[in-house]
């Protein structure tokens, strides 16, 4: 099994169904939602559907031996308590080193830090990654400091090397992404003008090695 600590919009927000429907399935139920009927839309968000609509904070990890459900909720709600709710930038459609993904329109102090305090709080429950898993991440040919993060924390894109985003799709070719952008930013433009807070974290499991992540619990923000 593997665990992660998520931003997902809360269920009311018409940017969770916005996203399950983009991305063909609910995280919550793991139910299949119809996508818009773009071609090859299944076949471009394979890889996000995968892991749910969210945006990361900290990554998926296999959890040591000894750690149980409750001592991944205990460690959560810990994290949490520390942390006031606070408002989400407005988001946008845009492009991430090749995939298109709802970014921030302007930088957000408590997002860094939200990740930055999962990323550090939630790692005592982290098992070391596997030589294969270090050797896939490698792959992508990582700096310095990716490099160091990798090491030290299981992940390459933590702390300065993280970015905010929900991903919408793989890497896409250039004529991909003229087309499919268009499309993207009619489907969420609704949902995007919203007022939203960041007022929980999400815990996502996977239960096994190529099983879709849910949502498996919500723990409130402090205030």
């Amino acid at each position: 099994m593997r665990v992660a600590l998520y931003y997902a919009p809360a269920a009311d927000d018409p940017l969770w169904a916005r996203g399950a429907e983009w991305l063909g399935r609910d995280p919550l139920t793991d139910a299949p939602r119809l996508q818009p009927a773009l071609p090859d839309i299944a076949a471009v968000t394979a890889e996000p559907r995968l892991y749910g609509f969210h945006a990361t904070l900290k990554p998926p990890m296999t959890l040591r031996e000894d750690v149980t459900w409750d001592t991944v909720v205990r460690t959560t709600r810990a994290i949490a308590a520390a942390i006031p709710a606070f408002d989400l930038p407005t988001l946008a459609v845009a492009d991430l080193d090749g995939f298109l993904a709802l970014r921030e329109t302007v930088p957000s102090p408590a997002l860094q830090a939200l990740a930055d305090a999962c990323t550090a709080g939630a790692d005592a429950l982290r098992a070391p990654p596997a030589p294969d898993e270090l050797a896939r991440r490698r792959r992508a040919g990582l700096s310095a400091a990716q490099e160091a993060n990798l090491r030290a924390w299981g992940y390459p894109y933590v702390f300065a090397t993280w970015t905010f985003h929900l991903s919408l799709t793989r890497r896409l070719s250039a004529g991909e992404h003229a087309r499919i952008r268009l499309v993207a930013e009619s489907w969420f433009a609704d949902a995007l003008g919203l007022h939203r807070r960041v007022a929980d974290l999400c815990l996502f499991v996977q239960r096994g090695p190529g099983s879709p992540f849910v949502l498996a619990g919500r723990v409130g923000l402090a205030g």
